[in-house]
């Protein structure tokens, strides 16, 4: 018998989504990308900006920074947490 495992594609969200889901604005969601402390994951055809699951989760650290920390502190934190998990050489 033969078993079959299908994993579907990551989905990907336009910035209307990610709207609609964090209750940030668009011009906000824009802004974080253009300052780096999110990135896109690609590009529709129709040149839309598109974002994987993982951006929710830095959404998240980044709303709740934001209360305590100005946005260039926020992106240096950000950073630090990156290479902090990032895999070591040996």
């Amino acid at each position: 018998m033969t078993t079959f495992t299908f994993r579907p594609p990551p989905k990907r969200y336009k910035i209307g989504d990610l709207a609609q889901v964090t209750g940030l604005t668009r011009q906000t969601i824009h802004n974080y990308t253009r300052w780096g402390l999110i990135s896109e994951s690609g590009w529709t055809d129709g040149g839309h900006r598109l974002y994987d699951e993982n951006v929710f989760d830095r959404l998240s650290r980044i709303l709740n920074l934001r209360s305590s920390y100005r946005i260039d502190e926020i992106r240096e934190l950000l950073e630090q947490a990156a290479q902090d998990d990032s895999p070591r050489a040996a």
